[in-house]
């Protein structure tokens, strides 16, 4: 006899992480490297670009993981009052519930008998379950997870914005606007492949988006500092 037991592992199931994850590493990049291009091409000292590097990186790793806790603990909140709301109507309406839940499989393309059937089923054996996935689109996999999310966009976000403040430290003088740019797109590159590649698309399409708009980014910072140092001088 087959046994009942099969546990698939779908990339939606990531979901949570890994556009936290991506999210903070190519912010991390972007705006360190654009932050720090744009203060070297002022003609700023190597310690001063640096300064401005290492700022950039902490200010913005708080700023990300702050960021992504409110705005998923306000997903979260609303997950939670919607499954309060399914979870009186169950208990003071079961019937209207039942016919609810038997309208969907209807929908979805059950026999209206079959659906009533598979309706009380689930009404029998976790009403609240049944009507959070299919009333919702709740699932315990695609859960809000704050805390989770913003560990994840503060942590990925500081090894992003590091490369640009290592390539600060190791680039040749007076190179750094170059090397922080190159080195940048590289890393642009490798992470929207990556990314692309986890969550199951195209691995040229997912590094071409991400590295478009951080070379964007990085030419108008550039642009800004240069016109400003032009200035200052």
């Amino acid at each position: 006899m087959r046994s009942m037991a099969h546990r698939e592992r779908h990339r939606s199931e990531r979901i949570g992480w890994l556009r936290a994850a991506v999210l903070g590493a190519n912010d991390g990049i972007v705006s360190t490297a654009s932050l720090v291009v744009g203060v070297a091409a002022a003609n700023a000292a190597r310690h001063d670009v640096l300064i401005a590097g290492v700022a950039g990186l902490v200010a913005g790793a708080l700023s990300m993981a702050a960021g992504e806790y409110v705005s998923v603990s306000s997903q979260a909140d609303t997950e939670r009052a919607d499954l309060d709301r399914e979870r009186h109507e169950l208990a003071t309406q079961p019937e209207a519930e039942e016919d609810e839940l038997t309208g969907i499989y209807v929908q979805r393309g059950l026999e209206p008998d079959l659906a009533r059937a598979v309706a009380r089923q689930f009404m029998a054996k976790g009403a609240l379950a049944a009507h959070a996935r299919d009333e919702l689109g709740l699932t315990e996999e695609l859960a809000a997870r704050p805390l989770q999310a913003a560990l994840a966009s503060a942590a990925t976000f500081a090894i992003g914005a590091g490369v640009p403040v290592l390539t600060i430290l190791l680039a040749p003088a007076g190179q750094i606007v170059a090397a922080v740019a190159v080195i940048s797109v590289l890393c642009l590159l490798s992470l929207g492949a990556i990314a692309a590649r986890v969550g199951g698309a195209s691995i040229f399409v997912g590094a071409a988006r991400v590295t478009v708009w951080g070379v964007l980014a990085m030419l108008a910072t550039a642009t800004v500092g240069r016109l400003f140092g032009a200035t200052v001088g």
